[in-house]
């Protein structure tokens, strides 16, 4: 009798102005090869995070995404073009993240 637990990116989406990346993590527990339970996580990744400083100029850091799946990092290189960073930057500052 072998229990085993796998996870499994099943799902990742691309969503909305500024190319957010939702990524559908599914945890499955199975016995014998036959699924007992399946459970999900979901986590987004925005383009660029932005901290407005004391003197009242910006930071924006592009997000680290090495810690991210191949798949991720293909997607994220792919859609977070200069274009879409720098609109995702002034909208930050817009709304005073």
């Amino acid at each position: 009798m072998a229990i085993t637990k796998e996870l499994i990116e099943d799902k990742i989406e691309v969503v909305g102005d500024y190319k957010t990346i939702q990524v559908r993590t599914a945890t499955v527990i199975k016995e014998d090869g036959v699924e007992l339970s399946r459970s999900f996580h979901r986590h987004a990744l925005e383009c660029v995070s932005s901290v407005q400083d004391e003197d009242g100029s910006w930071t924006h850091l592009d997000t680290d995404i090495s810690e991210e799946s191949t798949d991720v990092q293909g997607i994220a290189a792919t859609v977070w073009t200069d274009q879409v960073k720098e609109a995702k930057k002034i909208a930050n500052e817009n709304s005073g993240v």
